[in-house]
């Protein structure tokens, strides 16, 4: 999920996507759609113009149109797949290893967890800890809008959180700067990475506070 080439995949579909459904979209509006800044929208729009995928024509009062070409549909399509696949199997791994900390956390009777990073594997978490015996208490998420996932509050001051037996990343952004944040506030051992984000071998600080290697 955290790959380059599939963050740019997906803006490519969304940008086909918002294309098919209105021709005379503007260039603002897409980059609401894509959630990215004017400038990005209108290099990915040139983007796919240049490889055809995306006919411009030039409309009255300075507005252009924009269509999906034969080859711009066949490429909608073929991400449009990719997407479902790769997001399937994205659920499937981030719920088993949801599942394997849940484990861990009753072996360790830590019942009370907290969610940090507002993603979709925060979602994922929350329900699967409706399937045991985990309370998630709270989502720590700086500068987000939204005040609840499901039940639970969203808070984005640290110091505003309940009390927990531990917190769980779910940070699909930038998962690395997220541990290394928690680690000044709440020590390595009662902070949970879920294997799907791929951080077994990354670097934290020992009891000193020098930076090491830790895997597993």
């Amino acid at each position: 999920m955290n790959d380059p080439g599939a963050k740019e995949e997906r803006l490519t579909l969304e940008l086909l996507d918002a294309i098919e459904r209105r021709s005379d979209v503007s260039q603002r509006h897409l980059a609401r759609q894509m959630g990215v800044a004017l400038g990005l929208a209108n290099s990915y729009l040139k983007r796919c113009a240049k490889k055809g995928l995306v006919k411009i024509l030039e409309a009255p009062a300075n507005r252009y149109l924009y269509y999906l070409t034969p080859k711009g549909f066949a490429e909608k399509a073929r991400l449009t797949a990719r997407f479902l696949s790769t997001s399937l199997t994205f659920y499937r791994q981030a719920g088993d290893s949801c599942d394997q900390l849940y484990s861990l956390c009753a072996a360790n009777d830590w019942r009370r967890l907290i969610l940090c990073g507002l993603s979709d594997l925060a979602e994922i978490a929350f329900v699967r800890a409706m399937e045991s015996c985990i309370d998630i208490v709270a989502v720590f998420a700086p500068h987000s809008r939204k005040k609840q996932l499901f039940s639970v509050s969203i808070i984005d001051l640290w110091d505003d959180l309940p009390r927990c037996d531990a917190y769980m990343i779910t940070d699909l952004e930038n998962p690395l700067h997220r541990y290394h944040w928690l680690l000044d506030r709440a020590g390595s051992d009662r902070i949970l990475v879920p294997s799907v984000l791929g951080m077994e071998g990354m670097v934290v600080r020992d009891g000193n506070g020098e930076l090491s290697e830790r895997s597993g």
